[in-house]
């Protein structure tokens, strides 16, 4: 019993990790409503994302999600073409099929898939608005303790009709300022890099993005901003930064 309340402290401790995933899942019937707005600046303009997401847990150790995305662009060419638009709806999938608890910490993996439909306008911005089918399969591993966690994501982004196929790492570290409390009271840091090469064109990006999170209760508010630390990537579309601005609420 103490070991169940310790690990349940900790779980609500650290949220999920901003720009990244981990393999934690809340109890069967659980909902959740996020939003996570990116504000990306690249060589080629301004994308502003604004994703709503749902997920939903149908039984303890499977999640399933849907994120519609609105998109608001501003392109630096000759024309200065900006607009709003949809964006590219996900349909997301996880299945965690290992999970091992001891007093205060715990390890687990997960199996994810992501689909992502081409419903957005053909902006050619990854992660944002493509209007191309993409389809993503990765694992996800993470351990967690009360005084910090490790999330480690690995996947491979099958884009058919395009040349932007993507072998995709993200790992993040998880640091609690506070001393585990319930209700949850809780702010947390976040060091995350993500890590992505672009197999057909042999491009590579490195991305590290700070951020910080505090979560009470049900709620839950987070920010980040991320730059690049390496590109290859062709000019156009290379960044320059990305803020990042979340909010999620637990039913």
């Amino acid at each position: 019993m103490i070991a169940c309340t310790l690990w349940s402290v900790a779980a609500f401790a650290q949220g999920p990790p901003i720009t990244g995933d981990k393999p934690i899942m809340l109890s069967e019937g659980t909902i959740v409503l996020k939003t996570l707005t990116e504000i990306r600046n690249t060589a080629q303009g301004t994308f502003v994302k604004v994703p709503l997401m749902a997920h939903y847990l149908p039984i303890n150790n499977v999640l399933v999600g849907l994120h519609i995305p609105y998109v608001n662009y501003a392109i630096n060419d000759l024309l200065g073409e900006s607009g709003n638009t949809l964006g590219d709806i996900e349909l997301l999938g996880k299945y965690q099929f290992y999970r091992k608890d001891n007093t205060g910490k715990t390890f687990r993996m997960v199996a994810k898939t992501l689909q992502t439909l081409p419903t957005g306008k053909k902006l050619d911005v990854d992660g944002i608005s493509t209007g191309h089918y993409q389809s993503y399969v990765g694992l996800i591993a993470g351990y967690e303790s009360i005084k910090y966690g490790i999330s480690n994501e690995l996947g491979y982004n099958l884009v058919p009709n395009a040349d932007t196929d993507e072998l995709r790492q993200k790992l993040g570290f998880g640091l609690p300022l506070l001393k585990p409390t319930y209700p949850v009271k809780q702010i947390n840091l976040y060091f995350e890099y993500q890590s992505s090469w672009f197999t057909e064109t042999n491009d590579y990006a490195l991305l590290y993005a700070q951020g910080i999170q505090y979560a009470k209760g049900q709620w839950t508010w987070e920010a980040a901003i991320q730059a690049p630390l390496v590109q290859t990537t062709p000019e156009e579309t290379q960044r320059n930064y990305s803020l990042f601005l979340g909010t999620r609420y637990v039913f």
